[in-house]
């Protein structure tokens, strides 16, 4: 995977709240992946995707920081030839990648349009629409404020502690977390939280069913994105091969829920599984990489 070096990265599609702490309200369930991550402890393990949202708590409050603030815009700046070096510079890149994807293809594909949201970098903990949330959530996207928080030190966490060290891990995760917004923008969300409630025995298996959807819509994506192009039209990758697909899929399995409920120690329990397994999430990826349509994502109508 090569970005290209010409490509303008819009800032103004992140929020950089690294340098303020927050305040506020207890989480409640979110749509992300579960990785506990933060400081080398355990943190808060979320196991609920979105089938809980009326039940958050909190104001609808970011963790301070205007979108783009200067010290984003100075790093990714044209002007400074290490930006596609920095961290920050990639994930805004990656981002803007996804959401020029969905803008395009969510009205061809579904027939709705596509609302623009913001990705907030956080750093140990952050004030959210859906309450407090601390790194040890992992990645997530909060439906009640539109946004998708990352701590990027999750990335450092995904390499070492689960082997998933290729760096299109990282627009994997992003671009699975927009999935989510995709499902929120489409009703699918609010679908999976009704039935939840009106049956909670099928709760475990409805946020299954809903993470492999992010999944394969992330493989969706994946299969565009050397198509995607700045607000000049420039492309914003210059290459995609093979061997960034397949650091995908290996994060993919490194995240299923049997990896991880077998590095906890424990015995592997289907009935608490939320996310799916590794063989499930990387296989639901590649069906979205190889159709390239959203609508070949259907995991609720079809066998998982």
């Amino acid at each position: 995977m090569t970005l290209n070096e010409n490509a303008d990265i819009d800032t103004s599609q992140v929020t950089d709240a690294r340098g303020s702490g927050g305040g506020g309200g207890s989480l409640g369930g979110l749509g992300g992946l579960p990785i506990p991550i933060g400081g080398g402890t355990v943190g808060t393990l979320i196991v609920l995707a979105l089938i809980v949202a009326g039940t958050f708590l909190g104001p609808k409050l970011m963790g301070g920081g205007d979108a783009g603030g200067p010290g984003v815009d100075q790093t990714c700046s044209t002007a400074n030839p290490d930006r596609l070096n920095q961290s920050e510079c990639r994930n805004a890149l990656y981002i803007n990648s996804i959401q020029a994807y969905w803008r395009t293809a969510l009205p061809t594909t579904f027939g709705e349009q596509y609302q623009q949201v913001d990705t907030v970098f956080f750093a140990q903990q952050v004030n959210t629409g859906c309450g407090m949330a601390d790194s040890g959530v992992g990645p997530f996207y909060c439906p009640l404020d539109d946004q998708v928080y990352i701590d990027l030190s999750f990335y450092d966490e995904l390499a070492q502690r689960f082997g998933a060290k290729g760096r299109f891990a990282q627009p994997y995760v992003l671009a699975h977390e927009y999935g989510h917004h995709v499902q929120d923008i489409l009703g699918t969300s609010d679908d999976v939280q009704r039935r939840s409630q009106a049956d909670p025995g099928s709760a475990n298996e409805l946020s299954v069913r809903l993470e492999l959807q992010a999944d394969c819509f992330a493989g969706v994506w994946a299969k565009h994105a050397l198509e995607t192009k700045d607000a000049k039209g420039v492309p914003i990758f210059s290459s995609l091969t093979q061997a960034d697909i397949d650091q995908a899929l290996e994060a993919a399995a490194a995240i299923g829920d049997d990896r991880i409920q077998s590095q906890a120690g424990g015995p592997i329990d289907e009935s608490k599984f939320t996310h799916g397994t590794s063989e499930q999430r990387s296989r639901w990826f590649n069906t979205g990489y190889t159709s390239g349509d959203g609508k070949q994502c259907d995991t609720f109508s079809r066998a998982i």
